[in-house]
């Protein structure tokens, strides 16, 4: 194989803003990664990052759209989550009582991935949860 040859895999998905394309995103995440042992925690993730986007920036404002893609390879499943922008908050990790009803998805998915990175642009933010294959307790790669 060719250095320069990737063996990942991308696919991407727009949605409208609206909140029944949550569970969309859900089930196109969970038909690409179908077999996969990092399915469920992907479909979470996609899940939690959607609906952040919806209810936290102009994605789910009227015309307001998301971004989703999947990266597959042997090593990572990375999930990406871009939304809108149009406001001025950043996403951080709450940490709430158990029983609260909001508040707690960033938290979650940093308690799931291995890695969360968020990246600022002009056109919005992107949130990316990467699940290591064959990893340890503690995010640390076998």
């Amino acid at each position: 194989m060719h250095e320069y040859t990737s063996t990942a895999r991308v696919w991407g998905l727009s949605c409208p803003g609206f909140p029944e394309e949550v569970s969309r995103a859900r089930r196109w995440t969970r038909d690409i990664l179908r077999g996969s042992p990092l399915a469920e925690d992907a479909e979470l993730i996609v899940s939690e990052l959607s609906t952040n986007a919806i209810r936290h920036t102009a994605s789910g404002w009227e015309s307001g759209t998301f971004h989703l893609a999947v990266a597959v390879s042997a090593q990572v499943v990375a999930v990406s989550v871009t939304d809108d922008g149009g406001t001025g908050s950043v996403p951080k990790i709450e940490h709430q009582d158990r029983d609260a009803e909001r508040g707690r998805g960033l938290g979650m998915v940093s308690a799931i991935a291995h890695r969360v990175v968020v990246h600022d642009s002009d056109q919005g933010r992107t949130v990316t949860a990467e699940l290591y294959a064959n990893a340890r307790w503690g995010g640390h790669p076998c």
